[in-house]
């Protein structure tokens, strides 16, 4: 099992997601057990993207459901593509041709939506349902149901099961506490913001031709601005994004260039209050801990 732990880890960084012993174990008893994965963090934390490096990494396809306040069947599941229908109809009319039922409603006017899709694919997907914290309690059960048994029932079709059980991962923010239902029948992994090393080495992973010294400089930055008290703390894509802002203005030093600085923070602070109480407290203590 370590071995495997260990190859999934070394895979992992192939597709650009640093992983730790914890995840990469998670992940391999996900697929051991044919479990789900609850993934909690905050924002920003790289949630998302551990589902797209599994699908990297296993070559397979990503089919994402995002979830929202008041998703339903239609968008999750399937629907019927009714304007095909009525245009069959009428075509059938023309032909003076009966119509029945089962002309209408099969396989050629049924529209897969991601769960659907995800459970009819000849080779294990990553189903990533993405923010479920969003969704309400009613379409929470519903989900539970489908991943108990991996088969979903259309009233014109029938059952339709799964062809191959897809590796399905959800994602939380915390927004909305979740089900004991749902979390007993899923695997559970936390992810914090990266401690200063992980960061730096998921830096030099996605920017391995930029500077170190000044990847330092970045990644010691970030750590100090989120320690501060703000309400949108930076997460790992904002600080690539930074470092990648700051390689286009040509900076060698963040000490160097503190009006680069402060016009680029526009990639870290995502609220008017943020930008408000950095601007008052002013970067140099920042510039002070980064150097």
């Amino acid at each position: 099992m370590q071995e495997k732990i260990a190859h999934l880890i070394t895979a992992l960084k192939g597709c650009r997601y640093i992983a730790d012993d914890d995840l990469a174990t998670t992940l391999s008893l996900m697929e051991d057990l044919s479990r789900p994965v609850l993934i909690e963090g905050e924002a920003g934390v790289g949630k998302t993207a551990i589902a797209a490096a599994l699908a990297c990494v296993r070559d397979t396809q990503l089919i994402r459901l995002q979830c929202f306040e008041g998703i339903d069947v239609s968008s999750a599941v399937y629907e019927w593509n009714y304007t095909q229908q009525l245009l069959w109809i009428k075509l059938s009319e023309q032909r003076d041709e009966s119509v029945h039922e089962s002309d209408i409603y099969n396989e050629r006017f049924l529209l897969a939506r991601p769960l659907l899709k995800s459970i009819r694919q000849d080779r294990a997907p990553v189903l990533l349902i993405d923010e479920v914290d969003r969704a309400d309690e009613a379409f929470e059960a519903f989900l539970l149901e489908i991943l108990s048994e991996f088969s979903i029932t259309i009233p014109e079709l029938g059952t339709l099961t799964a062809t191959s059980i897809p590796y399905v991962i959800l994602t939380s923010n915390g927004t909305r506490e979740l089900s004991d239902a749902l979390r007993r029948r899923c695997l559970f992994h936390y992810v914090p913001y990266p401690s200063y090393e992980k960061e730096l080495v998921i830096l030099n992973t996605h920017l391995p031709d930029m500077d170190s010294q000044l990847l330092r400089q970045i990644t010691r930055f970030v750590q100090a601005l989120r320690e501060w008290d703000i309400r949108k703390r930076p997460g790992v894509a904002e600080t690539i994004d930074w470092a990648r802002a700051l390689c286009g203005f040509d900076v060698t030093s963040l000490s160097d260039s503190p009006a680069v600085v402060r016009s680029t923070l526009s990639c870290l602070l995502k609220t008017t209050e943020d930008r408000q109480f950095v601007r008052e407290q002013g970067i140099e203590s920042l510039l002070t801990v980064s150097a």
